[in-house]
């Protein structure tokens, strides 16, 4: 098979996203029978149909969905290659984009990578932080659409190479009047006796807690279910349910006057992070002094983040 054309997969990709040939073609500025053209010479080179093509438009075959999703890898590093050819044009030695959930964003990834920076070694390295909760930034790192992700050490990891990182404890918030209010420490079966402020499936806690309370025996009742962690606390506040959340994040932004944070006893609440990468022997040489220096940090055990605006958590 021929090498594969950028200009045409990208085509191809298009036409995928609209599910219309007219339309990719509009978007990609180029006319309906050019991107027929394309994608039938496509066809050819890879000795397969790629598209069921109906009165309103194309569906991928099962052979088209294969491809879409190589092409898409494809496009996303050729993407990144211009991006880093244009960074050293601007003098940038190194460039390195990781991508990390957010509880890693808000409690101490920002302050540790700019120490990494401030280091004159480090003048000319840039990184790049996109957030992406657990399961996405895994999927991301398996696909090679990123080299390097910071998440909870207990997402799936399966095929992927990891060094630990710094840690976090979740504890459980609750309203000044709640019953679990007095209490110093409780196990999260009692809060199962109590309605819950939760996050999103697809979040790391919301999934951790799920399974916690499979092993007990009981559901959890949720009463509210918000997509931040501060949004979560407000629930809190208004005495609408507990809510277990990082406590770094809970000392940092709850209402004194209102809520109060008690420990939870299990030793699954104490979380440690891991950065992750497909192989470290294949990371550029700024990607690989950045996890040397992430991994070579001892575990936080206290103290809060500077960097982060606090209104912008969500639970990951």
């Amino acid at each position: 098979m021929r090498d594969l054309d950028l200009t045409t997969l990208r085509l191809f990709v298009a036409a995928c996203d609209h599910r219309n040939i007219a339309r990719a073609g509009e978007q990609e500025h180029i006319g309906s029978s050019a991107i027929s053209k394309r994608l039938a010479q496509l066809e050819e080179q890879v000795h397969a149909p790629l598209f069921e093509r109906h009165r309103r438009g194309v569906v991928p075959t099962a052979a088209g969905e294969i491809l879409l999703e190589h092409a898409r890898a494809m496009l996303a590093t050729a993407d990144r290659v211009a991006r880093d050819m244009a960074a050293y044009r601007h003098g940038v030695k190194g460039q390195v984009r990781m991508l990390a959930s957010v509880s890693s964003i808000t409690e101490s990834l920002p302050d540790d990578i700019a120490a990494f920076l401030q280091q004159p070694a480090h003048a000319q390295i840039r990184v790049d932080i996109e957030e992406r909760n657990s399961a996405e930034l895994v999927s991301a790192l398996r696909e090679g659409l990123a080299p390097v992700g910071v998440c909870w050490d207990a997402a799936d990891l399966e095929g992927l190479q990891t060094r630990p990182y710094r840690g976090d404890e979740l504890g459980i918030v609750v309203h000044a009047d709640h019953p679990l209010a007095r209490l110093k420490a409780c196990s999260f079966a009692q809060t199962l006796d109590h309605d819950h402020v939760g996050l999103p499936a697809n979040t790391a806690v919301h999934t951790m807690l799920a399974r916690a309370a499979a092993i007990i025996g009981k559901p959890i009742f949720y009463r509210a279910v918000v997509s931040t962690f501060d949004a979560s606390l407000r629930c809190v506040g208004a005495g609408l349910g507990l809510a277990v959340v990082p406590r770094q994040i809970a000392e940092m932004s709850r209402d004194p006057a209102r809520t109060r944070v008690v420990t939870l006893k299990e030793e699954w609440a104490k979380r440690r992070f891991a950065i992750c990468y497909r192989d470290f022997e294949q990371l550029s040489p700024a990607a690989r002094l950045l996890v040397d220096h992430l991994s070579a940090l001892p575990v936080l055990t206290s103290g809060l983040p500077r960097l982060v605006d606090a209104r912008k958590r969500r639970g990951s």
